[in-house]
């Protein structure tokens, strides 16, 4: 049987059109591809982002910036030599941009200028560090993309 152009169109758009619909039903249907939004609150948070500038260029102008260390206890934050650590307040959120249910934050406790996050509770792969810290009262922020 001989078949013309009409039937090779036809043809061609049922093939694409159950391609496309195999394609949606399995995004949808497949937990392997289901994402999250990397915050909950992603809206309240883009209302801060003046605010971070500001916290990230005083975090930029310090003479001695923080630093991070990859070590066998865990990864190792330094702050700057110049800060008193006791007078050091603030939070450490790692968080994993692959699933949230790894995502955790510790308060900044300081006895020296080290911070440990113990590999306890990093896996190996991408983290985002955010360190929101104060010292006398002025803002401070510290952003990096890592991987353990």
């Amino acid at each position: 049987m001989k078949i013309n152009w009409g039937t090779g169109i036809v043809i061609a758009f049922i093939g694409f059109i159950s391609f496309i619909l195999y394609m949606v039903i399995t995004m949808h249907v497949d937990e392997r591809y289901s994402h999250d939004l990397v915050e909950d609150n992603y809206y309240s948070q883009e209302l801060q982002v003046q605010n971070d500038i500001e916290k990230q260029k005083n975090a930029n102008a310090l003479s001695k910036k923080i630093s991070w260390t990859k070590t066998t206890e865990g990864i190792i934050i330094t702050f700057p030599e110049t800060h008193d650590p006791k007078s050091i307040t603030g939070k450490v959120r790692l968080y994993r941009p692959s699933n949230r249910k790894f995502d955790f934050e510790n308060p900044i406790l300081l006895t020296n200028h080290k911070l440990l996050i113990p590999h306890t509770r990093l896996l190996a792969g991408r983290w985002n560090i955010i360190v929101d810290w104060l010292h006398h009262g002025k803002p401070y922020l510290y952003k990096k993309e890592i991987t353990y």
